[in-house]
C-alpha cells in the first residue's frame, strides 16, 4: 500500500483520514491547528511537520481545506507541498473551490511532475464519518484510476466528470441544488408553521412525494428539532455559492435563484450565524415572518 498525506483535518478531513486507516493505510497528517493533528496521531498516522514535509514522505497526498486560498497557500506556499515533492507524486485536492484555482493549480503542478486531481465532496459530516461521501472528480483518467480504490474509501459514488475543473464545476452544480433546497423548504415549513400546521406532519405527509429529497430528509428534521450543529456550516455554503457566481460570471450565465439564496448567506454570516448548519437558513425566513426562534 502506497503511504498517504493527509493534509486538512477539519470536520470532514478528520473522518475521512481514520476510513483510510480503517483500510490498513499509513498515513502523514498535517494540520495548522496542531491539536487536530494530536487527536488522529498514532496506530499507522504520523505527524507532519508542514506541508513539504507530508509532500516528501508519501506517494499520495491529500488535500481537504476550506477553499482556494488555503489550498494555494499548502501547494505552492513556503514550505508547500510542490516544495517537498517528487516527481511522480499524485496530489487529489478534495477542497471545494473555484475550477479556475484547480487549473491554476494543476498546471503549476505539471512542471513538478506531480499529477493533480480535483475530487471535492457532497454529504457533509455524516456520510464524511461512514464513508458514504459522493465525491467528483476532475482530471487524468489513469491518474483517476490509480486513486479511485482509495476514493471508495470514503465515498460509495465516486465519478470522473472531465478534465481538472470539472469535479469543482460538478460541486458547484450540487451546491447551488443544495442550496435553493434548503431555502424552498425553509420557506414551505415556516409558512406551515404560520399557518397553524405541525411542520413535523407537513413533513412526514410531502417527503414521499415529488417534493421529498435527500435534503428534506436530512434537513428538515434538524430544523424542526431546533438543531443547527454543523455538518455543513453556513459561511462555507456561502463561499461555495460565491464561487459558483464567479463562475457563472466568467462564462455569462445568469443564476438568480443562486444569487438570492447567497444574500441570504451573507445575512446570516454577517448576524454572526456562519457557523451554524445550513439548515439554519430557515431562521433568515423565520426573521421575515418576524417570529425568528434562534438567534445565531
Amino acid at each position: 500500500m502506497s503511504k498517504i498525506g493527509f493534509i486538512g483535518l477539519g470536520i470532514m478531513g478528520k473522518h475521512m483520514l481514520r476510513n483510510l486507516r480503517k483500510a490498513g493505510h499509513e498515513l502523514v497528517a498535517f494540520d495548522i491547528v496542531p491539536a487536530s493533528v494530536d487527536a488522529v496521531v498514532g496506530d499507522g498516522v504520523e505527524r507532519g511537520a508542514s506541508c513539504k514535509d507530508v509532500a516528501g514522505r508519501t506517494d499520495i497526498v491529500i488535500t481537504m481545506l476550506p477553499d482556494g486560498p488555503e489550498v494555494e497557500h499548502a501547494v505552492l506556499g513556503p514550505e508547500g507541498i510542490l516544495e517537498g515533492a517528487h516527481a511522480g507524486l499524485i496530489l487529489v485536492d478534495m477542497s471545494s473551490i473555484s475550477p479556475i484555482v484547480s487549473q491554476q493549480i494543476a498546471s503549476a503542478c505539471e512542471t513538478k511532475g506531480v499529477s493533480f486531481l480535483d475530487a471535492p465532496v457532497s454529504g457533509g459530516e455524516p456520510k464524511a464519518i461512514d464513508g458514504t461521501l459522493a465525491i467528483m472528480v476532475g482530471g487524468d483518467k489513469a491518474t483517476f484510476d490509480q486513486v479511485a480504490p482509495l476514493l471508495q474509501l470514503m465515498g460509495s459514488s465516486v465519478v470522473l466528470t472531465g478534465k481538472v475543473g470539472a469535479g469543482n464545476v460538478t460541486k458547484l452544480a450540487n451546491q447551488i441544488i443544495v442550496a435553493c433546497n434548503i431555502a424552498a423548504m425553509s420557506e414551505a415549513l415556516v409558512l406551515a408553521d404560520r399557518c397553524g400546521v405541525d411542520p413535523e406532519v407537513v413533513f412526514n405527509a410531502i417527503k414521499g412525494g415529488l417534493a421529498g429529497s435527500t435534503v428534506l430528509n436530512a434537513k428538515a428534521p434538524m430544523v424542526i428539532a431546533r438543531n443547527f450543529k454543523p455538518g455543513f456550516r453556513i459561511r462555507l455554503h456561502q463561499k461555495d455559492l460565491r464561487n459558483a457566481l464567479l463562475t457563472a460570471e466568467s462564462k455569462k450565465v445568469a443564476l438568480p435563484l443562486t444569487s438570492l439564496v447567497q444574500q441570504m448567506l451573507i445575512a446570516l454570516v454577517n448576524r454572526g450565524s456562519g457557523d451554524l448548519d445550513h439548515s439554519a437558513i430557515v431562521t433568515f425566513i423565520e426573521d421575515m415572518a418576524s417570529k425568528s426562534q434562534v438567534k445565531g
